[in-house]
């Protein structure tokens, strides 16, 4: 299967909420997608179902594919801490999350693509890989012919946004990946324990 890149709405409105930020069109239509979505008795989900809204929910939040997804699961259920919080980090710890959350770009989706075409850099050396795992300490910047670009000029006049595990800066357009993040830290509305235990079935 590859990567989603069709409306996003559509996939907003199954989860029941904003998972992709902002979105005009969903907030005038908030209800599930298809003939019967605004229908008040649909059926109540099995408790698989939820799981499973649960993990897809998560994956197209983050732009994961299954495969990749999994592979991260089983890293974390082998590393200390709790298993889905350590997946959450993980997830958070791509640098294409990073490039996201440091306000060089207004979605994922443009953070993986800015990554891709080779405008970022970890700690002064060219990365290109979106799902590339930071280390605490590591410096996220954009390249030098990169720096005017009007995408990554705009995405930072219109960032608002504050993490305490990581810091940057303006005027040289570099940040460091502070801190793993803790849960309460990560504002995404998903429940880990429901991936966990679809995994473990």
């Amino acid at each position: 299967m590859a990567r989603y890149t069709g409306p996003k709405t559509k996939i907003a409105r199954k989860f029941g909420e904003a998972i992709f930020g902002d979105d005009k069109s969903f907030e005038r239509r908030n209800y599930p997608p298809g003939q019967h979505g605004n229908n008040r008795r649909r059926g109540k989900k099995s408790e698989y179902a939820i799981q499973l809204m649960e993990k897809q929910k998560a994956k197209y939040t983050y732009g994961i594919l299954e495969r990749q997804f999994r592979n991260m699961f089983e890293k974390a259920t082998r590393a200390q801490g709790i298993t889905g919080e350590v997946l959450l980090q993980l997830c958070e710890s791509r640098l294409d999350n990073v490039v996201f959350r440091m306000g060089l770009s207004n979605s994922r989706r443009g953070a993986r693509q800015l990554v891709s075409h080779r405008h970022i850099t970890v700690n002064g050396e060219l990365v290109n890989i979106p799902s590339y795992q930071l280390k605490v300490g590591d410096v996220v910047g954009v390249r030098e012919k990169s720096k005017s670009l009007e995408v990554i000029q705009n995405a930072l006049a219109n960032n608002s946004n504050v993490y305490e595990w990581i810091t940057f800066n303006n005027e040289t357009k570099q940040g460091t990946f502070v801190s793993i993040p803790q849960r309460i830290q990560i504002p995404e509305k998903i429940n880990e324990q429901f991936i966990v235990e679809l995994y473990s079935k």
